[in-house]
């Protein structure tokens, strides 16, 4: 076998074809390369890879068009067929030889990634996952085309054929969707014939095995076809009996069977234990606070997902299943909203997105809308950047499952004109399994007894004495809340004194960050981008940013008797408080302006007594918890969440929260220079060399 590989790869370099197919790949390689790595800036070669598959469909026929058809054509197939050696190492011998072919383009895009790592942060896992994925794909189109090729003499229709069953292959999931898109027993059949689909589950850096098994399998079953046709031609020339390792349909089925029964059998273990998760950011691993949700289900719990199984999202399906194997209790159902249109109705009036999931249990159901699995941040470009599918299904299973009773209430103070919370941050409240109601202090007597916290949220008219002694009651008994303030030139000071029963106070006028590495850039140097700070209230933040523009100081003593303060996040020094914005001549210090730096974020905290501890959050913006915010960067909407989890833990494990998974790295910086030049040696030099190599080397050979 190992003569018959080396003589074969061999050949493949004194040709052309050798040469001019590792030329191809590499150019078409190096081409996404230089546009989403280099350019573009993207760290994931995953984007580059699966871009390339296309080629396939041309340069695998190209490579496997002769293997066998060329040796049927020259009639020196006599001599294989009546070779000592046997038909099966033969056809290995061949198909490694092309496979090394392959190979080497593989080799050489092993070098990408650490290429890219000397511009940023590359997540090499996932990287090398990727390319483990792609090669795993060319050798079982590699297999196809040396099948086709056994089967005829001419090398163009095997070429032609090869092209046309590949097409169909990789089109497959186009044309199961349009015989069903519900899926049945033909669909189920056909998918099995879709050898893209498996190359998919490897995206984001999850190392699939069933993926590996179906393709290390669809390559054993078709090298068998392959020494199966040739065994065929043997016996038809020496007319002996049919024995083991000669041709026989009855061994093809038996062969089939077992192909289909290892990938059965695989595909029904638990998908914890066949797919590792090596994801930079670990987005397929569940976290623990889910596994004790999951073993401490004791109810029924059917997730539908309104979408087509043709049109799932792979990496969501991902996380389903795990769920799925985690618990006997969940059970995962798929609904296309083509056939059941209405279906959503029983759970919600408005309609969710495709992909959206519906959580459903014997009390009450939520619905996660596609676009709260995925987080986008709109700062330069519309960037995905987190992924919350666990957080969400895990407080959505937490919250049909949950007694009523164990609900809290987050109330929301209105009747002074107060700003309303984005949506993001309303869906913040509800991840976090509580309820957002709202009310006028001047209808009741004190705040309600059932608050968990209260949100005052910017108030534009004054409180009245009674309703501002109400807040200050609550707090004293152990409250908690967010309390935020805005620019305006009407005096407040009954909602001030709330603060100043805590010695805390707004600086006069707006904040103006001079630092251009804190401030949004098409905005200027009032719209503030701020680092938070690692506390407790901001667990999952520390280090980040948020949007936070027009917001006031905060000031606040160093330190009191009784009462801890802790900024959560802070201006740079550069930073001045605008006394007079309206009138101001520039950014920078003026007369009557205030120095810096300021807080913008507080976390104030009173130890009441041995059980009860005022906690209150202050900010200096209602913008900081807008919709214009959650657009721009998911960072605040994480931070109110962060907040409010931690104002109102959850006493049971049931309900824990989440967090969203960072989906993206940052991107590159590749001076322009250098990526043109990678970009040329990758789509033009080197496989132009090659190029070069081969015909040269070509022509001496046909010389001798």
């Amino acid at each position: 076998m190992f003569a018959i590989w080396k003589k074969e790869f061999k050949a493949y370099f004194h040709s052309v074809i050798g040469w001019l197919f590792v030329a191809a790949l590499l150019a078409l390689f190096g081409l996404y390369f230089y546009a989403y790595n280099l350019m573009q800036g993207y760290p994931y070669v995953y984007y580059s890879l699966s871009s390339v598959t296309i080629i396939f469909l041309i340069a695998v026929p190209v490579l496997t068009m002769r293997s066998f058809a060329e040796e049927r054509k020259n009639r020196t197939d006599q001599l294989m067929l009546t070779a000592p050696v046997s038909v099966g190492k033969i056809v290995l011998g061949k198909y490694l030889a092309m496979v090394s072919v392959f190979s080497v383009d593989v080799l050489l895009f092993c070098f990408a990634p650490l290429i890219l790592r000397a511009f940023g942060t590359v997540p090499m896992g996932e990287s090398y996952i990727s390319i483990l994925a792609f090669w795993l794909y060319g050798c079982a189109c590699i297999a196809v085309g040396m099948l086709i090729s056994a089967l005829t003499e001419s090398q163009v229709i095997a070429a032609v054929l090869s092209f046309a069953v590949l097409f169909i292959s990789y089109m497959m999931q186009g044309i199961t969707g349009l015989i069903s898109s519900d899926g049945n027993w033909l669909t189920e059949i056909l998918n099995c014939l879709d050898l893209y689909a498996p190359f998919d589950k490897f995206a984001g850096g999850c190392l699939d095995l069933t993926a590996i098994v179906y393709y290390v399998s669809v390559i054993a079953f078709l090298n068998f076809l392959t020494v199966q046709s040739i065994q065929k031609r043997r016996f038809c020339m020496s007319r002996k009996k049919l024995s083991t390792g000669v041709f026989s349909i009855g061994m093809i089925v038996v062969s089939l069977a077992a192909t289909v029964g290892v990938n059965v059998g695989v595909n029904a273990i638990p998908s914890n234990k066949t797919a590792i998760d090596c994801s930079y950011s670990k987005l397929y691993s569940i976290m623990d606070d889910t596994k004790k949700v999951l073993k401490n289900l004791d109810q029924d719990v059917t997730i539908y997902a309104l979408v087509a199984k043709s049109n799932k999202d792979v990496q969501v399906d991902e996380i389903l299943s795990r769920y799925k194997d985690m618990s006997k209790h969940i059970k995962v159902k798929y609904i296309n909203p083509s056939s059941k249109p209405y279906f959503y109705q029983d759970y919600t009036d408005v309609e969710p997105t495709s992909n959206s999931l519906i959580v459903v249990s014997d009390a009450r159901s939520r619905v996660i809308d596609y676009y709260d699995i995925y987080q986008y941040e709109t700062s330069y470009t519309n960037e995905l950047t987190g992924f919350d599918a666990e957080g969400q299904l895990t407080s959505a299973i937490s919250y049909v499952t949950m007694d009523a009773e164990k609900l809290p209430v987050v109330y929301q103070i209105t009747g002074h004109d107060e700003s309303g919370l984005g949506s993001a941050f309303k869906d913040a409240v509800t991840k976090a399994n509580m309820t957002l109601s709202s009310v006028e202090l001047l209808n009741e007597e004190s705040v309600p007894a059932d608050a968990a916290a209260i949100i005052i949220n910017a108030p534009q008219t004054d409180f009245n004495k009674a309703d501002a002694e109400k807040v200050i009651d609550y707090l004293e008994a152990g409250g908690k809340a967010i309390i935020v303030g805005a620019y305006t030139n009407t005096p407040l000071p009954n909602f001030e004194s709330v603060l100043k029963k805590y010695e805390v106070e707004f600086a006069p006028g707006i904040i103006a960050e001079n630092d251009a590495q804190h401030y949004y850039t098409m905005g200027g140097p009032l719209y503030l981008l701020s680092d938070v700070n690692s506390t407790a209230y901001t667990e999952s933040m520390g280090g980040n940013y948020i949007y936070i523009p027009a917001t006031l100081g905060i000031t606040y003593p160093d330190s009191t008797d009784d009462v801890t303060y802790t900024s959560l996040v802070d201006t740079t020094e550069d930073a001045v408080a605008k006394a007079n914005p309206d009138q101001m001549q520039d950014y920078g210090y003026e007369d009557g302006d205030v120095k810096g730096p300021f807080s913008v974020g507080l976390a104030v905290e009173k130890q009441i007594d041995d059980e009860n501890t005022m906690q209150m959050l202050v900010f200096g913006t209602p913008y900081v918890f807008g919709d214009e915010a959650s657009q721009l960067t998911g960072n605040n909407a994480v931070l109110f969440e962060d907040a409010i989890s931690a104002l109102v833990p959850q006493t049971n494990a049931e309900a824990s929260v989440i967090p969203a998974k960072s989906y993206s790295l940052d991107r590159l910086t590749v001076n322009a220079l250098f990526a043109v030049l990678l970009g040329l040696t990758f789509i033009l030099f080197v496989p132009l060399i090659l190029i070069i190599v081969g015909i040269v080397i070509f022509a001496v050979r046909r010389k001798k």
